[in-house]
């Protein structure tokens, strides 16, 4: 029995010995090829669009292989006094992966609230370096927003109206050359399956069938395209449904992209129809607060109000 439990013991040191050496290894790789793909890249906007889009994700792969690494290596230290009893191979295990899951949500909690505010800057950086013209060497100025409508179509322009895209425009000043950079913008709109922009808005919503305790309800949303006036309508489930009394969020709703979890609340919005036709909007900032909300919410006290 005890040659067994120390054949287990040799075998599950070298396999966590082993692993941790992998995992070190692999993080070192993730890091090096995210360093050499973003410096691989000539253009400033290649960077940027890399960096602002995969960046964050690589690095928070790379703190899992981290978090991995620390657990596995942990579990090789004092083998001799597991051996002795081994009731301590479990209170290593708990102990070891107690410390993994703490580097990891450490690393989770600085990629999402440090991180964010360094890799804003390196953006700008990114964005407003000036352009060079790759035909004549000459830096490239940025123009204001009142000076690159002239360089900018219809629909350009009506995607900053509203906000969903924002151009940059620069100008080789000497030969009248010019370069247009699209980034994302602060408001999000639809891409329009007519003219192709980003124009296509959500204008109204209508309720077709209320939720119930065992059924989800039926809204239509009725979108519009502010540069071609398309009509667009889309029926969709309403966004909260009630169960034993309460309002609760589905668990397949859906966010715009994030850099670390791949979905994010920007804003929501909930609107209560009574069956009276009155009803009430509220927006909120985050999931939590939203249910907190409708957890308490009375629509008559509100109404009062």
């Amino acid at each position: 029995m005890e040659e067994q439990a120390s054949g287990f013991l040799l075998a599950w040191h070298n396999f966590m010995e082993n692993g941790a050496y992998i995992l070190i290894a692999l993080a070192v790789i993730i890091y090096i090829i995210t360093k050499l793909r973003i410096s691989s890249f000539k253009e400033l906007k290649q960077k940027y669009d890399f960096t602002s889009k995969y960046e964050s994700k690589l690095l928070w792969v790379m703190h899992l292989c981290i978090a991995l690494a620390i657990t596995a290596y942990a579990n090789t230290y004092k083998d001799e006094t597991v051996e002795l009893n081994f009731v301590w191979f479990f209170v290593r295990l708990f102990i070891t992966i107690a410390i993994g899951t703490l580097y990891g949500y450490v690393a989770f909690l600085i990629l999402k609230f440090y991180y964010p505010t360094a890799q804003s800057k390196r953006l700008k950086k990114f964005r407003y370096t000036p352009r060079v013209n790759p035909k004549t060497g000459n830096k490239m100025k940025l123009l204001s927003e009142e000076e690159e409508d002239v360089y900018l179509d219809e629909g350009m322009q009506a995607e900053e109206n509203i906000f969903s895209v924002d151009y940059d425009v620069w100008i080789d000043q000497e030969t009248g050359e010019t370069k247009i950079e699209k980034y994302p913008g602060n408001l999000i709109a639809i891409e329009c399956d007519r003219c192709g922009f980003q124009t296509l808005k959500l204008e109204s919503e209508e309720i077709i069938s209320e939720a119930t305790e065992t059924e989800e309800g039926k809204i239509v949303q009725h979108y519009k395209c502010s540069y071609c006036n398309r009509i667009k309508h889309k029926d969709k489930k309403l966004g909260l449904v009630r169960k034993d009394g309460q309002f609760i969020v589905p668990e397949n709703a859906t966010f715009v992209d994030d850099p670390l979890s791949g979905k994010k609340v920007i804003l929501i919005k909930v609107e209560i129809h009574a069956k009276d036709g009155e009803s009430k909007s509220f927006e909120f900032q985050n999931l939590k607060e939203a249910q907190k909300f409708m957890d308490e919410f009375d629509f008559d006290r509100v109404v009062e109000k």
